[in-house]
């Protein structure tokens, strides 16, 4: 499973309505799937403010829950593409399902975190205890990330496999010493003095990273669309900065869910940062010489090779295409 946010039952009538489409590109259609997650927001504001219109493509935002479904419906041709984290996508690269990712949109900023139990001092402290965290998702990579850093073994904690809404949950309940979550969870178990956050994603610039990915015959077939979804994007992230509560209200709108409030909204981008053109160039670097992804490649092919979710690495060429951000 990939990162799951709330609304499965949508996510999963959502893939049978994809399923059941055409499945056809055509010059200036595009259609994206994501998950409910204040990080896609620009996509929805560069749609309604026609960033997207203005570079000729008009762009149609699909709501997938979980982002297995939505990799599955692009492997299938129902989709063209998929906003979801540089972690997630590098489990399901294979000879016969090739994408790239060609833009970035946001990285967690402290919207994700381990809470545990007060008398837990530190991530060695969560030896031999049980932590509930959603296996196979971007929060079993993050998780696993901190613990590798501390230079901690992975089999250090016995897991027991939870969504981050039921593990958090379980944690304030008392069942389990330690879980990972996300906003509003971190928020919750502060407020109920439940215990404390361990650690949060705000120490870990860069790693929870979210993307968009194009199939490589779309990108390769439809270059253009690719770059005036990109340029819409990236005028999408200045506006956010001179007109932000203006930005919130359109992407809140847009997004909807638990997010359709813009309080909501503007809480959950306060974990958030949202990347700029001159950010992404950075991120993404160029063909010969990679950003900051592919330290976050390098990891992910490690964490998840362990985990068994992979069976060889990843390169960054082989799911990084650098050219459109610049």
């Amino acid at each position: 499973m990939g990162r799951f946010r709330r609304g499965a039952i949508a996510g999963v009538l959502g893939l049978a309505a994809l399923m059941g489409g055409t499945g056809v590109a055509e010059a200036g259609k595009v259609s994206i799937g994501h998950f409910i997650w204040v990080g896609y927001g620009p996509l929805y504001l560069a749609r309604d403010l026609g960033y997207f219109k203005e570079n000729g493509v008009e762009v149609d935002l699909q709501v997938v829950d979980d982002s297995s479904l939505a990799m599955a419906a692009q492997a299938a041709g129902k989709l063209d593409g998929v906003a979801t984290t540089v972690d997630d996508i590098l489990k399901y690269r294979s000879g016969d399902f090739c994408f790239k990712a060609v833009a970035v949109l946001d990285d967690s900023a402290g919207g994700d975190g381990i809470v545990a139990a007060k008398d837990i001092a530190d991530l060695a402290g969560l030896k031999g205890k049980t932590v509930a965290l959603n296996e196979g998702s971007t929060s079993q990579f993050w998780f696993s990330y901190l613990m590798k850093k501390a230079g901690l073994a992975l089999d250090a904690v016995t897991v027991t496999n939870m969504t981050a809404d039921a593990a958090a949950a379980a944690f304030i309940a008392g069942h389990v010493p330690a879980a990972v979550t996300w906003e509003p969870n971190l928020t919750l178990v502060k407020t109920q003095n439940a215990g404390k956050v361990l650690v949060d994603s705000s120490t870990t610039p860069g790693v929870i990273v979210d993307v968009l990915e194009f199939s490589c015959k779309f990108v390769e077939e439809q270059p253009e669309d690719v770059k005036g979804i990109v340029l819409g994007v990236q005028k999408a992230m200045d506006y956010i900065k001179t007109n932000r509560t203006e930005a919130y209200a359109i992407m809140a709108k847009g997004v909807g869910g638990y997010l359709e409030n813009p309080k909501d909204f503007a809480d959950a981008a306060s974990g958030v940062r949202f990347y700029d053109k001159d950010m992404m160039a950075a991120y993404l670097g160029t063909a010969g010489a990679p950003g900051a992804v592919a330290e976050v490649i390098k990891l992910a092919n490690e964490i998840w090779i362990d985990l068994g979710r992979m069976k060889a690495p990843v390169a960054v060429a082989d799911v990084v295409d650098p050219a459109f951000v610049r």
